[in-house]
């Protein structure tokens, strides 16, 4: 039996963009609740802009810097 469910236009991107050849949108839902999705499942996909990209790889290493100055202050 199907069942209707809402989600927002940013998830619906993603599911769109994750769908493979042949999937319906429960396969894909499926497919992603019974592993956890690892960086080469989405590579190439385009599920970010390089923009957004960019943006993460900043924010990643600035935490890196603070948690290494912590470290480094604990010793």
């Amino acid at each position: 039996m199907a069942k209707t469910i809402a989600v927002s236009d940013d998830v619906y991107e993603l599911l769109k963009k994750s769908k493979l050849s042949g999937e319906s949108y429960s396969d894909v839902i499926r497919r992603g609740l019974k592993r956890r999705t690892r960086l080469s499942d989405i590579a190439g996909r385009r599920t970010i802009s390089v923009e957004q990209w960019r943006n993460t790889q900043r924010i990643l290493s600035s935490g890196d810097k603070l948690n290494r100055k912590k470290l480094s202050s604990t010793r």
